[in-house]
């Protein structure tokens, strides 16, 4: 089995979901539900339902988040060698044919969140930018067809 690669602020970020997921949220359902069951007939009692709903979605999340952090290898970005060239962990200003900017860190599938900037490793933008340097220009194939950026910067933090 291969260990899927993940950064360490990224494995921190899963770990205080899954504390929170833990020590606040399931005790908080317990409760709903305890109060719900003290209302009596459960079979038309919709805070019941919608607490075990709950309880099921908070029970999912926390197999996932912990199947996700046994199964990853854990990269310290900080701790990598400097190099040129866009790799696992690396933060990419690029610029759009268009002359938007904009800025990705590159992280394990398990991190990704775009709205923060953080993409993953196996997206077709990361996949494109792996092995470039600063001034190379790269071609993306995105679904409404191919867009070219160049890399203005290449860094890791």
């Amino acid at each position: 089995m291969t260990r899927k690669p993940m950064t360490s602020k990224g494995a921190d970020r899963l770990r205080i979901e899954l504390k929170r997921l833990k020590t606040v949220e399931r005790p908080r359902i317990i409760q709903a539900i305890a109060e719900a069951r003290a209302h009596g007939d459960l079979s038309e009692n919709a805070e019941y339902h919608a607490a075990r709903e709950q309880q099921g979605f908070c029970e999912g999340r926390i197999k996932e988040l912990e199947h996700e952090l046994s199964h990853c290898q854990i990269i310290d970005v900080s701790h990598l060698p400097k190099t040129d060239k866009v790799v696992f962990g690396a933060t990419v200003s690029l610029e759009a044919e268009s002359g938007e900017e904009v800025v990705f860190q590159i992280v394990g599938e398990a991190e990704a969140d775009v709205r923060l900037g953080l993409i993953s490793i196996t997206s077709p933008i990361a996949r494109a930018l792996v092995g470039k340097s600063e001034g190379d220009e790269v071609d993306v194939a995105v679904p409404g067809g191919t867009r070219t950026y160049e890399i203005v910067s290449v860094s890791y933090a």
